[in-house]
């Protein structure tokens, strides 16, 4: 008798060329050109630019007509993503750069603004070409027919022509709400001092437009329990693996931190691809003050020190010249060793454009020795450093071994924010006078 425990397999996965069933799905479409029924094949895998894909291809038998497209099929991010890019020399036109279909490309100096397009791997330059490509698609007509406008336009396209000399500096900037366009760090391991990076939360009317609904609350029903102890409870509810993207179940659980604060830890086991990830959020809200945490690491116990680090966390180690952008991604609950260890597999996924064989030498090089002297500070060879955690929102923490006295390998400093932080956490504008909740 056949067992009935079946192998689960990632929705997605990597390409294999010795893999024996790629799962390709064949589906009968109707040809545009002769309208007779031709074959559409659809392949769900993964590469490193834009993570999840479905790859479909037609064909039909009876014209020939045929025709192949890549769309993007990973998951929304948590928040949208903003870059803003300073291109101030040729070799910057050739940064790598990935454009999703809810992208809007925009160049301050010009006041343009390219609306969503067609997904793509490209270069700046490259963006550059596509939007004079797209101009010049009516201009033979359009000359004829609104010569004025046609003349405004070639003005137009003369003025994004001269910006592939760089002769005067231009700003690129990428604006993509579902979080999952990304341009080239040249820089890496260390920050792009021409890029400004920003994670923000997206408003209802993005949510609508990427498909995203409000989770409507039920009604208590009648015979709900009267109570509900958050702390002894552990939810459960259903998502998709941010892996593979097949279903899998969510725990939630409500934990008080000793010396700090209550915190909601979320952790998730894929079946089908053995993805364990979890996640933490602030049980409460901003802090009053930013929290910046430095401590000298002076023994490999410290190592196991453990560590929570927000989603606004920046994570700095002087020593290395190393400092990271805060992360917009979902905040964790870990060790200090695993600290590091999330930090080499940052550097890595976040420099798709640097890894495999189409990868710079140079760069790949680059990317591996930082990641030897992150592993010799994991070893204890090398325990002569500082790990900084910089947190404007407060809610970031790194044990303290010796509490409730001090620590003496540790400090933690408080700082008040700055206007631009404070408009970039939402705070200026709120009004808490005479509130009642």
């Amino acid at each position: 008798m056949a067992s009935s425990v079946e192998h689960k397999k990632p929705l997605f996965r990597n390409i294999n060329a010795e893999e024996d069933d790629p799962e390709v799905t064949e589906i009968e479409s109707l040809c545009v050109n002769c309208e007779k029924q031709g074959m559409t094949r659809l392949f769900f895998t993964k590469i490193p630019f834009f993570r999840e894909v479905i790859v479909s291809s037609f064909k039909c038998e009876h014209c020939g007509n045929s025709n192949a497209e890549l769309q993007p099929a990973g998951r929304i991010q948590d928040k949208g993503v903003k870059y803003t890019v300073r291109i101030t020399n040729v070799k910057d036109l050739n940064r790598q750069f990935v454009q999703t279909d809810t992208a809007t490309v925009s160049i301050p100096e010009l006041d343009f603004e390219a609306p969503p397009n067609k997904g793509a791997l490209t270069t700046v330059e490259g963006i550059i070409d596509r939007v004079i490509e797209g101009l010049n698609q009516d201009q033979i007509l359009r000359r004829i027919q609104h010569p004025d406008d046609a003349a405004k336009i070639d003005t137009f396209i003369g003025k994004l022509e001269q910006l592939k000399t760089c002769q005067q500096p231009f700003h690129m900037v990428v604006d993509d709400p579902s979080g999952n366009s990304f341009i080239e760090n040249p820089f890496a391991p260390s920050s792009d001092p021409e890029s400004k990076v920003v994670h923000y939360k997206r408003t209802k009317a993005q949510d609508a437009a990427l498909g995203l609904q409000e989770q409507v609350e039920e009604a208590p029903r009648e015979d709900a329990p009267q109570e509900f102890h958050a702390k002894d409870e552990v939810l459960m509810f259903p998502s998709n693996c941010p892996g593979c993207n097949s279903p899998c179940q969510v725990n939630m659980k409500l934990v008080a931190i000793p010396h700090f604060k209550e915190v909601v830890i979320m952790a998730l086991n894929c079946d089908a691809c053995g993805l364990r990830d979890t996640e933490v959020k602030g049980g409460g809200g901003i802090e009053s003050k930013g929290r910046k945490i430095i401590l000298k690491i002076t023994d490999v116990s410290d190592l196991s020190r453990d560590v929570l680090r927000s989603e606004m966390c920046c994570v700095n180690i002087p020593e290395l010249d190393f400092s990271t952008e805060m992360s917009g991604s979902a905040g964790k609950f870990t060790t200090l060793e695993g600290l590091l260890d999330d930090l080499t597999t940052q550097l890595r996924a976040t420099n798709p454009f640097m890894m495999g064989d189409s990868g710079q030498k140079d760069k790949i090089s680059q990317i591996d020795e930082f990641c030897d002297k992150l592993d010799k500070i994991k070893s204890g060879e090398n325990l002569d450093v500082h790990i900084v955690l910089d947190d404007m929102t407060g809610n970031s923490y790194l044990q303290n071994l010796y509490a409730p006295e001090s620590d003496p390998n540790m400090t933690v400093d408080e700082y008040e924010r700055t206007f631009e932080q404070n408009e970039e956490l939402g705070l200026n504008n709120m009004n808490t006078e005479n509130y009642q909740g």
